[in-house]
């Protein structure tokens, strides 16, 4: 089966790191790199340091608000899906050029494929739950992280087969090393040592592009009695700059400003963190993975086992709220919530089978 893999942003590097050489082996898969990340950190360098197959198609569409950006990839895909007359559109997550991908699909009645299938947060405000409901219920396979996920999609009756094969995500926290020496050498540069510092890392639009809201997050930072590491995406470092909130940030003793990391540095740097605090899906979980409490400065989130079982407390941007969940003492317990390393062989499985009963 010729499968059509569209990908755009590091999370979703990441799954394809898991997934794209097993998929490969039993069926042809062509790699699309939409564009949607194009700095370095975010994008070239996944490539290199997870061995993940060079993309086969790039469509270096970036920048722009959302609306724009999803019309240039859907004017951008809908000759691609022509030409290469793929049996299905692989798709990860929530992002921009999962909609895209999804939407490109559909109208060429192409079926879909959706791996993380079934996360919700229950809040539509947020662009991302928007794309994860669309996508899900234009899905014909559903490849759900947890058995959570897969509850959700039944009680919205999608038209799709449904398939708990676990996170693709897991299976790289626990084969890919972490590069502990660049992150000792960014310890070493700044003076610190592990536990003692808090990583921070906010990029989520309803954070970012709403001035108010960016202004509280300052705020928030202001608030913290820790060292701090930020890495800044390029987006939020533009709305920083733009409203003069990057000069006051420069100012909070403690505050260490880096440039976006390599995934196995930033892996590295997240395991010897006191706790992490995010606005990012993918860090919640990576911070459970890793045994480090999370601080989500969102008051939803579609990782919701990580906060029942206490490792994740939503703050949403209550800087009171934070300095509370970081007094916490930590958890000590933690389950496989979200699979055994062996997600991607069993998202392949469930596509083999899928297919064969479709020929």
């Amino acid at each position: 089966m010729r499968i059509l893999t569209v990908v755009g942003n590091r999370p979703q590097f990441v799954k394809a790191a898991a997934l794209s050489r097993p998929l490969s082996i039993e069926h042809e898969e062509i790699l699309l790199h939409t564009g949607q990340h194009h700095d370095q950190n975010l994008s070239e360098v996944f490539f290199e340091e997870l061995t993940l197959p060079r993309p086969h198609r790039q469509l270096h569409i970036a920048g722009g608000g959302a609306t724009s950006q999803l019309s240039r990839m859907l004017a951008a895909l809908e000759p691609v899906l022509a030409e290469l007359e793929p049996d299905a559109v692989l798709l990860y997550g929530d992002t921009n050029s999962t909609l895209a991908g999804a939407l490109a699909a559909a109208g060429a009645d192409v079926p879909l494929i959706h791996v993380e299938a079934g996360m919700r947060s229950f809040d539509q405000s947020m662009p991302e739950e928007r794309n994860r409901l669309i996508t899900d219920h234009l899905s014909s396979l559903l490849l759900c992280p947890s058995e959570s996920a897969a509850a959700n999609l039944e009680a919205e009756s999608v038209r799709g087969e449904i398939v708990v094969a676990g996170d693709v995500m897991t299976d790289i926290a626990l084969r890919a090393g972490s590069d502990a020496q660049a992150a000792a050498e960014v310890l070493a540069e700044h003076a610190l040592s592990e536990g003692e510092y808090l990583l921070l890392s906010a990029h989520r639009q309803g954070n970012v592009e709403d001035k108010e809201r960016l202004l509280k997050l300052v705020q928030l930072i202001e608030a913290l009695r820790f060292r701090v590491l930020f890495p800044v995406h390029p987006r939020t470092q533009a709305r920083l700059s733009e409203g003069g909130l990057d000069r006051r940030l420069s100012r909070i003793a403690g505050l260490t400003l880096l440039p976006p990391l390599p995934y196995s540095v930033f892996s590295a740097l997240l395991r010897g963190a006191k706790a992490v605090l995010t606005d990012s899906g993918g860090v919640q979980k990576e911070a459970y993975l890793a045994g480090v409490p999370c601080i989500t400065l969102r008051d939803r989130t579609e990782w919701v086992e990580t906060v029942q079982c206490g490792w994740n407390t939503l703050v949403d941007l209550d800087a009171e709220a934070a300095l509370r969940a970081l007094s916490n003492p930590p958890q000590t317990e933690r389950h496989p919530l979200y699979g055994d390393g062996k997600a991607a062989e069993r998202c392949v499985e469930a596509i083999s089978s899928w297919a064969a009963r479709r020929l």
